[in-house]
């Protein structure tokens, strides 16, 4: 299985309210989509996802559709950095875990 942690650092406090509003498709997304596991947390301008896959075709056939492609094209107007991570893993860690292995291995995008 695979494990996707992501972290999205707003570019301000007012970009919540449009990330709140993609997420809410996002999630409804989530839920028709093959998945093994989600759940996200966040304050303020930084949030985090962790979803966990069965195999990678899942996963990519969830990235690349629907809400969840409509919310990445408009990544560079909310968000001043992007991390992500995929590793191979059984199941979810907790929360401390997951913010440190991202913040140590995450694929970093930084936005103007």
């Amino acid at each position: 299985m695979l494990l996707t942690i992501t972290l999205i650092e707003l570019k301000s406090p007012l970009k919540f309210f449009a990330l709140s509003y993609k997420a809410l498709g996002i999630v409804k997304q989530l839920k028709d989509a093959k998945h093994a596991g989600y759940k996200n947390t966040g304050l303020w301008t930084t949030h985090y996802t962790m979803t966990l896959w069965h195999n990678v075709e899942e996963m990519q056939a969830f990235v690349r559709s629907g809400a969840h492609l409509e919310a990445m094209k408009e990544t560079v107007s909310l968000a001043r950095e992007l991390r992500t991570l995929t590793v191979e893993a059984n199941a979810m860690p907790d929360w401390k875990t997951a913010k440190a292995m991202i913040a140590r291995d995450g694929k970093v995008v930084q936005f103007k």
